[in-house]
């Protein structure tokens, strides 16, 4: 079986890229996952309690916001090469989308909604690793109000008509049941995705290195991982 943990970044004028994607993450590697994460979490908030307080976000990690707020700024870099080392070290698959919404926008007459497009095409993705590794699967979300309900409904109607509608028309029968939602801050799995999805969001179309110091080293700490791990980005369209 394979836990997979999906996040997304917010489309806006100032960003206009769409991403979603996270990790696949092994059942015999989970607990040892797990314990990493949760000494993490202690060590830098001195607790490792579920509660929002101690989530690991990573738009507040760079920015010093939020529980990061009174934190230095090589802790907070140092927290990202931290992650992405236990993402290598333990040779986590990742797998991303990327949608340029404009373009896509402008390319279909009638276009899905970003969310729901990427997370079809992200599911397709992690079916695809898991058909080659001849595993199953069970997928859980970062909860989303206004996307949850229209998600499940796509999830459920694909796996009744054992396809998706895109032109691979790819199976998700190697996924288990539903799609789970949770608050990540209930879930350092979530966190982990949520990390690397923000470094996707601020990394993934950059083509210069960075000006700021910090800025740079977060980037380094970005192409460290594209190059050590499993890692493929779908781009749409």
């Amino acid at each position: 079986m394979h836990l997979i943990y999906f996040d997304e970044n917010k489309y806006s004028k100032n960003n206009p890229f769409f991403n979603i994607g996270g990790i696949l993450v092994p059942e015999n590697k989970a607990r040892e996952l797990d314990s990493r994460l949760t000494l993490m979490q202690s060590n830098f908030f001195g607790s490792s309690s579920l509660v929002a307080e101690n989530e690991f976000h990573g738009a507040e990690m760079f920015q010093g916001k939020g529980s990061f707020k009174s934190r230095k700024l090589p802790e907070r870099i140092q927290l990202f090469d931290d992650f992405v080392t236990l993402l290598i070290s333990k040779e986590i698959p990742i797998r991303l989308v990327h949608i340029d919404v404009q373009k896509y926008r402008e390319k279909y007459a009638y276009p899905f909604p970003e969310y729901r497009l990427g997370l079809m095409l992200f599911l397709e993705m992690a079916c695809a690793h898991l058909d080659k590794v001849d595993d199953l699967g069970i997928a859980f979300g970062d909860y989303e109000n206004d996307e949850v309900a229209g998600s499940l409904a796509d999830f459920s109607e694909y796996k009744t008509e054992g396809k998706t509608p895109m032109h691979s028309e790819r199976p998700l029968d190697r996924l288990v049941d539903t799609v789970y939602f949770t608050r990540s801050h209930h879930s350092r799995f979530l966190q982990l995705a949520d990390v690397v999805i923000y470094m996707a969001g601020r990394y993934l179309t950059r083509t210069k290195t960075p000006d700021k110091w910090h800025d740079i080293q977060v980037f380094e700490i970005w192409r460290k991982l594209k190059v050590s791990t499993d890692l493929i980005v779908r781009y749409w369209p």
